[in-house]
């Protein structure tokens, strides 16, 4: 509790620089934060849904500054390293606040050092916009997934990208191997930084401080599921392990990821291969949620949450399109494939065999109609409307697809 409450804290002193550089963030007084909003109607395409308690939406989708859930993180990482040289050259001696950190003697002495990441996109935005426009170089080392807008976008921050012919690991590999030869390198590892992860753990405080607002109890008579999209695993084991501090064994947290990159389940399937990648188990890393599209997991994640996870489902690109187009219509909500994933978790959870055997093996079955399940989207502010109407235009076709007769 310590570590994220000192990292609540430290988001809380950045706060006057974060308004000078992004006139957005000043009617949230520099905080960075989404919404939790209900879903309109019964749960989509989930039968008897009302049975099962209410069911709300993480709007990460439309976090402030890049967009995405990677905003908790990788804007948080670079402040942590911006506070580290800040202190080091002396640059807060005297002042009222951080927001001298927005002056010209700060961006001198930030321009000395590079900043770099491996991404199949949304961390590389937040990193991307964050670092530049505190002065920092950067440069972002962008997997074959990656879309080509968060190429263009964060080009036109005055970023460096480098594309790679890899996937995700490969491109990763590269950039940390790039900035270890640097003295003034500083590279933001997403498979290892302890940075990112406490980022996204502050999420945890952030929700239980949201569901107060809302009048919403969490406790075991009242239970709490929480549905994340997982690629490298960064993200949600730092929201679970936010969640699972605040609200302990109420909370129940579940991690979606596509059927063919599903790195985390396999990963938790075999706790004895450090490093096992998809290809491995027979997976090809073929998937339209590219900030999913991750052949191995990141061991810190791993070790930081197998034994809070409740469980993995995995999700066809088909579902994720549908559910994308669904959320559009009943809900005004605009996400990607990606981040449309957390969808799946209920339906997992109540309508599978395997569902229903946990909620029996934890006591939980009578508790449902007062529970609370919220779908977490990571992502989808930012992407160019034609793009987004593709999307919307496939996913409309696969839902009316199956509502067609046989």
């Amino acid at each position: 509790m310590e570590d994220v409450g000192a990292a609540a804290s430290r988001l809380v002193r950045f706060a006057p620089l974060l308004t000078k550089l992004f006139p957005a963030l000043q009617a949230s007084s520099g905080l960075i934060e989404s919404g939790l909003v209900p879903l309109k109607g019964a749960y989509p395409a989930l039968a008897e849904s009302a049975s099962h308690g209410r069911y709300w939406v993480k709007t990460d989708s439309g976090l402030p500054v890049a967009g995405s859930i990677k905003a908790r993180g990788g804007i948080y990482e670079v402040l942590a390293f911006a506070e580290t040289l800040a202190e080091r050259h002396g640059l807060l001696a005297g002042a009222a606040d951080y927001g001298v950190l927005a002056g010209a003697a700060a961006r001198a002495c930030f321009g000395r050092y590079e900043i770099s990441v491996g991404s199949t996109g949304n961390l590389g935005l937040s990193i991307g916009i964050m670092a530049s426009a505190m002065g920092f170089r950067v440069t972002v080392h962008m997997s074959a997934e990656a879309r080509q807008w968060k190429k263009d976008k964060l080009r036109a921050h005055g970023v460096t990208v480098v594309e790679h012919e890899g996937d995700y690991a490969r491109a990763v590999a590269a950039g940390r191997a790039r900035s270890l030869a640097d003295p003034q390198g500083y590279f933001v590892d997403d498979e290892h930084s302890m940075d990112l992860f406490l980022g996204y753990s502050v999420a945890g405080l952030r929700l239980r401080d949201q569901l107060a607002e809302a009048g919403v109890t969490v406790d075991a008579a009242h239970p709490l599921f929480v549905y994340l999209p997982c690629g490298v695993g960064g993200a949600p084991a730092g929201i679970t392990a936010g969640v699972k501090l605040v609200f302990g064994e109420a909370a129940h947290c579940v991690f979606v990821e596509p059927a063919a990159s599903a790195c985390f389940m396999t990963r938790l399937q075999n706790p004895e291969r450090e490093g096992i990648s998809i290809y491995d188990a027979g997976m090809d890393n073929r998937t339209e949620a590219d900030g999913l599209a991750v052949p191995v997991a990141s061991e810190l994640a791993y070790a930081q949450t197998r034994h809070l996870i409740s469980g993995v489902v995995t999700v066809q690109d088909a579902v994720l399109f549908a559910d994308l187009a669904r959320v559009q219509a009943s809900d005004g909500l605009k996400v990607e494939p990606s981040a449309a994933a957390g969808f799946s978790g209920p339906r997992a959870l109540v309508g599978t065999v395997e569902g229903q055997a946990y909620l029996r093996e934890h006591g939980l079955l009578a508790a449902m109609p007062q529970a609370n399940h919220i779908i977490w989207c990571t992502g989808g502010a930012f992407v160019p409307a034609p793009e987004y109407e593709a999307f919307l235009e496939r996913g409309r076709d696969y839902l009316a697809a199956w509502q067609r007769p046989s």
